[in-house]
């Protein structure tokens, strides 16, 4: 019986992996032509204000922009098969080195503040189920409802008017350095990991509770009370077992969200991730960063999207491999 399920979940596993493939294509297809529909010219905003046209004419050649665009496609494809992302037109190193010196910054801020949302939302929830229609589950699920609806962007710059200009507990803008101690990258860290897991935070606190009720309202709950177990053994070691599979889920969905989110909220405090690695690329016109960019995030997004199927599978073993529908 094992070797069948096992056996279904590789076929499900590489069922996805094919899935995948035309997924990237489509990213990629679409990165390449938003690129070229930015205004301005690639050349002319590495050459700078000054440069003549003999300069731009010249730097175009040198970078390629004056094959067609299926040239340039078709050239570009058959790179990333080749696992070469180009060259960044701005910075003139390739666009992977790039990537993975930023790609450790946006993680550190996007699990942080995914293992925060965690440890304070879970509990949330759990309490605001057992105690359903109390004061406390009234303000919580209102909290968590202000904490979906609330604009990350609006909730930035709120978070850096209050802690950083008015009152000026923490610094607004930029990483910190281990140079200057620890306390100077946490302090750095604080105002855009609390912005980034607010929304987490308010998601995950719903979907526990409601997970939650659902288990603690089954007749196998009502038998292990009747057994006389302790109210803490049944909710911890059983009810919570039960409901952790759709809360796994969302965390799951919520990790790939986290690392794209975090690509507002680094601009907004100036962190040196891939948020910024990517506003700094549009704004600069450089086509290889972006597409590289932008695909090596969606790479993360699908692949975390099979991840949380997979572990769903292993917690709950009555998921059917053959019929369940893919994140990737």
């Amino acid at each position: 019986m094992q070797i069948k399920g096992g056996a279904r979940m590789v076929k499900m596993i590489l069922q996805r992996l094919i899935q995948i493939i035309p997924t990237l294509l489509v990213v990629v297809t679409i990165t390449f032509v938003l690129t070229r529909l930015i205004p301005g010219n690639p050349a002319a905003a590495v050459l700078g204000p000054q440069a003549s046209v003999e300069e731009i004419e010249r730097m175009e050649e040198e970078m390629g922009l004056n094959d067609s665009l299926g040239k340039q496609y078709v050239d570009y494809l058959k790179n990333i098969v080749k696992g070469d992302f180009g060259k960044s037109y701005s910075y003139n190193i390739p666009v992977m080195d790039l990537i993975t010196e930023r790609i450790p910054n946006t993680l550190l801020i996007s699990l942080t503040s995914l293992v925060l949302a965690i440890l304070i939302s879970i509990p949330l929830g759990i309490v605001s189920a057992i105690k359903q229609y109390s004061a406390f589950d009234y303000i919580a699920m209102v909290l968590a409802l202000v904490g979906v609806s609330m604009p990350i962007f609006w909730l930035g710059l709120m978070l850096v008017l209050v802690f950083s200009v008015n009152l000026g507990w923490l610094p607004s803008l930029g990483m910190g350095s281990m140079n200057n101690g620890l306390w100077d990258v946490v302090s750095h860290m604080i105002l855009p990991v609390a912005c980034l897991a607010t929304i987490p935070t308010a998601t995950f606190t719903r979907i526990t509770r409601s997970s939650m009720l659902e288990v603690v309202n089954n007749d196998f709950i009502k038998s292990l009370r009747a057994r006389g177990l302790k109210e803490r053994v049944i909710i911890y070691k059983h009810a919570l077992k039960n409901a952790l599979p759709p809360v796994i889920t969302v965390i799951g969905l919520q990790l790939a969200a986290a690392f794209t989110g975090a690509i507002l909220t680094e601009t907004i405090f100036s962190w040196p991730g891939m948020g910024t690695l990517i506003t700094g690329a549009i704004e600069n016109r450089d086509y290889m960063l972006v597409q590289g960019a932008v695909l090596i995030t969606a790479m993360a997004f699908v692949f975390v999207n099979l991840a949380v199927d997979l572990l769903y599978m292993v917690i709950n073993p009555k998921v059917n491999y053959e019929s369940k529908g893919g994140g990737a």
